[in-house]
């Protein structure tokens, strides 16, 4: 009985125990189990490695023995990104020049000799007015708008870049920037607009100097009263008498429209008592700026190139118009020349070093045609 027991249990389990594709199938199963708790156990270590990484300050490190992030952060620098954030990086200052480099700076400029000295006068009597100020003296009413006058390409954008500059080290200004607008950045398009566009422009320029280009758009010889140029100058008039202790205001244009400006307002007669006429630059200045701006960029002018440049600038000169572009002349006639002695090099095969910055009659001669 024993027997038959025994032999019926091991029947029974041998036709219990699985096998060919069954025990297959189980065999799979166990595996996928375990590949499901590996990967359990691995989203587990990730998720601490994160956790633990976020929770590092910016400049700690990891502790020993654990380095969470390292591979992704080295994939990141290869790659040029992160996914860290991003830390503000800080702003270099700019280097504050001194007056006396100021000075230089405004003495290195070509020609304008009359303005570089009435704007030492100026810097002079402000400085000047300061001491009294402090040695409890009283002072004149001042007024340092100003309006320059001439044609364009004379430097007047550079001197009142210079000025800002040199007044923010004598202590004038406090900011010293200088803030470049023409009608467009003062006029709207609609009524009670433009208070608000001028309005802007004014604060943006607060602490420096507001330089207001063909300032004489503001007030159009037409006749018409709702030109909204008029309300602009209502309301620059009204800010410079608001912020007179840190705002300067520069208008420039040609001469005889800027007169005409100046007068179409008491207010603007009584504010703009500083006139600086920039003369056209002469045929050796605009060489000199010409020269100037070939040095800046490494070309070197042959012999004869020099020679045919120094007739063309006194052409120019001689038969230039009533409104003569100046150094903006000279820059179209070198930005010419660059094209056309790119032009001719890069026809050279085996072109050299002394290729590259030599400029020939050539290269003048068809930028003059241009």
């Amino acid at each position: 009985m024993d027997d038959i027991n025994k032999k019926t249990k091991e029947e029974l389990m041998r036709d219990l125990k699985p096998t060919g594709a069954y025990l297959d199938s189980l065999t799979d199963f166990a595996d996928l189990l375990g590949t499901i708790r590996q990967a359990e156990n691995a989203a587990k270590e990730l998720l601490n490695e994160t956790t633990s990484a976020a929770q590092l300050k910016p400049n700690a490190t990891p502790a020993s023995g654990s380095q969470p992030g390292k591979k992704a952060d080295k994939s990141a620098a290869e790659s040029g990104s992160s996914d860290e954030p991003e830390t503000e990086k800080e702003e270099v200052p700019e280097k504050v020049k001194t007056l006396e480099e100021l000075l230089e700076s405004l003495d290195a400029l070509v020609g304008l000799e009359h303005i570089k000295q009435n704007v030492k006068s100026l810097i002079n009597y402000v400085k000047i007015r300061k001491l009294r100020e402090e040695n409890e003296l009283p002072n004149p009413p001042l007024s340092l708008h100003m309006v320059f006058t001439g044609n364009p390409g004379t430097g007047k954008t550079t001197v009142a870049r210079i000025l800002s500059e040199l007044y923010k080290a004598i202590g004038v200004l406090s900011k010293g920037q200088l803030v470049e607008v023409d009608r467009s950045g003062l006029v709207a398009g609609y009524v009670g607009q433009t208070a608000i566009k001028t309005t802007e422009a004014v604060n943006s320029a607060l602490g420096g100097i507001l330089f207001i280009d063909e300032a004489y758009a503001l007030a159009p010889d037409t006749g018409t009263m709702n030109d909204f140029g008029r309300e602009a100058i209502e309301t620059l008039l009204k800010l410079m008498e608001d912020n007179r202790n840190d705002l300067i205001v520069i208008v420039a244009g040609y001469s005889e429209p800027m007169e005409r400006f100046i007068m179409s307002n008491p207010g603007l007669e009584s504010r703009f008592n500083r006139y600086f006429f920039f003369e056209d630059y002469n045929s050796e200045e605009l060489y000199a700026i010409f020269t100037s701006m070939c040095d800046k960029s490494e070309y070197v002018l042959s012999e004869e190139a020099k020679i045919y440049a120094r007739e063309h600038f006194n052409l120019i000169y001689i038969t230039r118009e009533e409104n003569f572009g100046n150094a903006r002349h000279v820059r179209n006639f070198f930005e010419n020349i660059v094209t056309v002695h790119s032009d001719r090099v890069s026809s050279i095969e085996d072109h050299t070093r002394e290729d590259l910055i030599m400029v020939i009659l050539e290269d003048l001669e068809k930028a003059a045609e241009l």
